[in-house]
């Protein structure tokens, strides 16, 4: 079945580095849109030199971060450089996305007044680090430091132990999904009025949102959410336990889960037990329900666990490492995990179908100008070195 790409026709210029604007750029580009990523002469984006392992002379994260895009070279401090740029954009650009420092593309030019004034139709994408406004809108700002700032690694990890992070780049690649979801939404309205628009999103604002659940608890109850490891502060139980053969997910998430648990690990007095009747008395008596199961569920292997909990319908899983989870005949059926005609590294796509058809991987990520001869037909003013 043929992918089907609902932005095609659109085209997006990427003023970004790092992962923030990048990963928006790879969402609209896997969507369809024609991704043309701007980057400093000489090395390019920072993230091509995040490696080892490197792929084509690049970092691997970076081909995951910019598959299917295009890219060229411009110093935008050059005059006769800037001018073709904006000369680009009035010819053909809907959207600008960037994840510069604040005021850079301003200094240079490049903000959104500046482009806007030149072509009232134009998109622009801001991901900033602390946000728009506010005392710190000048700061700059890193995925770990907006975990810590937002009080995400306050309730990561367990009690008593030292702070931990997200060990991927949550913040970072989520304020690009929003990033994304705030320039489709201005599409629409575009399409409804003929006017573009700026779209403003931050590494903050998406650690905030992220941290809903806690920060609404706290709202209503005045009470500090504690660290709980791989529990749910609000649903018990609903975390990882150690088995004979390793730890395995358990997710009983309401006490008609509960009671079925009980019954298939042999425990069904457990059910009938007041302190553990509803969610609401096992989340009080969390520490006196989660060694009991605990002791229980050493007994026996993981596999059996799996076994029994699937047949009485308890949601549970094993806790993969990476090399179990790409090879799991589940994940290879999703089709998520794409390459280029024969190509041997696979990359992972869009978390996302229509009509039953994932979007390709048409081109891998384009090496430092790539495609300056294409969108500039004759040289830039000045010489690119590589």
């Amino acid at each position: 079945m043929a992918s089907v790409k609902p932005l095609e026709g659109i085209t997006v210029i990427e003023i970004g580095h790092s992962v923030a604007g990048p990963y928006a750029g790879f969402i609209l580009a896997e969507l369809g849109a024609k991704v043309i990523k701007l980057e400093r002469p000489g090395g390019g984006d920072y993230a091509r030199g995040w490696g080892p392992p490197f792929w084509r002379g690049d970092a691997a994260i970076f081909h995951g971060l910019n598959r299917n895009k295009h890219a060229i070279t411009v110093d935008l401090s050059d005059p006769g450089e800037a001018a073709k740029v904006k000369a680009l954009i009035i010819d053909g650009v809907d959207v600008v996305i960037q994840n510069m420092r604040f005021g850079a593309l301003d200094r240079l030019g490049f903000g959104a007044a500046d482009l806007k004034a030149i072509k009232p139709g134009l998109i622009y994408c801001n991901i900033g680090a602390f946000g728009a406004k506010g005392p710190l809108r000048e700061s700059p700002g890193y995925d770990p430091l907006m975990q810590a700032f937002s009080g995400m690694m306050s309730i990561l990890g367990e009690d008593g132990r030292p702070p931990i992070r997200v060990g991927v780049s949550i913040i970072d690649m989520a304020s690009g999904m929003w990033a994304a979801i705030g320039v489709l939404g201005a599409l629409l309205e575009r399409g409804r009025t003929g006017e573009g628009g700026v779209v403003d999103c931050s590494l903050l604002e998406t650690a905030l949102a992220w941290m809903l659940n806690p920060v609404t608890s706290y709202l209503c109850s005045g009470k500090m959410p504690k660290r709980v490891g791989s529990a749910s502060p609000d649903i018990v139980p609903y975390q990882a336990f150690e088995t004979q053969t390793g730890y395995m997910m358990v997710a009983a998430g309401n006490d008609n889960l509960f009671r079925k648990l009980c019954e298939a690990i042999g425990r069904p007095e457990l059910a009938f037990d007041l302190r553990f009747a509803t969610n609401k008395d096992r989340v009080v008596n969390r520490a006196i329900l989660i060694p009991i199961l605990g002791e229980t569920l050493r007994e026996r292997p993981a596999d059996h666990w799996f076994d029994v909990l699937n047949r009485a319908g308890i949601p549970n899983g094993p806790i993969h490492t990476v090399d179990q989870v790409i090879a799991h005949p589940q994940v290879e059926a999703l089709g998520i995990l794409q390459k280029v005609n024969d190509d041997t590294m696979r990359l992972l796509g869009l978390p996302v179908s229509f009509d039953g058809a994932r979007a390709g991987l048409d081109r891998v990520a384009p090496s430092v100008g790539q495609d300056n001869g294409v969108y500039f037909p004759r040289q830039l003013t000045k010489e690119v070195s590589s």
